[in-house]
């Protein structure tokens, strides 16, 4: 898995990405805001780490700027040196997923880790329940539909996972293009469309609806 580490302490920083790494991850470490807001909107990351504070632009200026003006669902957990609660309200309120204080135990940070990707089904995930009918296994891209396997394109599986792990609530076009190509790859909202359509012929058009104007919504039990 992808993740950005944002840290300017160059001690912690060191720390946090040798740990990462041996964790198996492929880490994009940034001691400055700017490089992680930019890093953050030119590629896909499956979580990112922000420190609250780093020089010109803060962690939580990245935050605000990938929630609010780029859309963007990135998982997110802010770590800070801060014990006052006003930075963790703040935290929160600009759409953090996780708040970890200073000083911490890489163990508490794995479990941190851990949480984010349960919730989020991030990694190889061998079966994500649609409805009792319909699994899918976004490692093998493969659709099961009463017993019958139908595989999809990377993209279609890819809009699928972000599907499930978002159901019930309406998702812009501008958020699928933002969570999902990157930027110099985006598509036309016909492209998106095209894949929109596939997925309804495999799982049935109810399972997708569309919110005129606004986007989609994906319907799971």
């Amino acid at each position: 898995m992808k993740v950005l580490l944002l840290e300017d302490d160059l001690a912690l920083s060191d720390i946090l990405n040798d740990y990462l790494v041996d964790k198996g991850y492929e880490v994009t470490l940034c001691t400055k805001g700017e490089d992680a807001l930019e890093n953050l909107i030119e590629s896909i990351y499956d979580f990112a780490i922000l420190d609250v504070n780093t020089p010109t632009m803060s962690g939580l200026d990245v935050l605000k700027y990938i929630r609010n003006d780029y859309k963007s669902q990135t998982p997110i957990i802010i770590i800070t040196a801060y014990q006052d609660t006003k930075h963790l309200k703040t935290a929160f309120e600009l759409g953090s997923d996780d708040y970890i204080k200073k000083p911490f135990d890489l163990e508490e940070l794995e479990q941190r880790i851990n949480k984010l990707c349960r919730y989020f089904s991030l990694g190889k995930i061998d079966e994500m329940k649609i409805d009792d009918n319909i699994s899918f296994l976004p490692s093998e891209s493969l659709v099961i539909i009463n017993g019958k396997k139908i595989r999809v394109a990377q993209k279609e599986k890819e809009i699928l996972k972000y599907f499930i792990t978002h159901s019930n609530r309406v998702i812009s076009s501008d958020e699928l293009l933002q969570n999902i190509w990157q930027y110099d790859e985006q598509p036309t909202d016909a492209t998106i469309r095209v894949y929109i359509k596939n997925l309804r012929e495999i799982l049935g058009k109810e399972k997708i609806e569309t919110i005129r104007g606004i986007g989609y919504k994906f319907e799971q039990k």
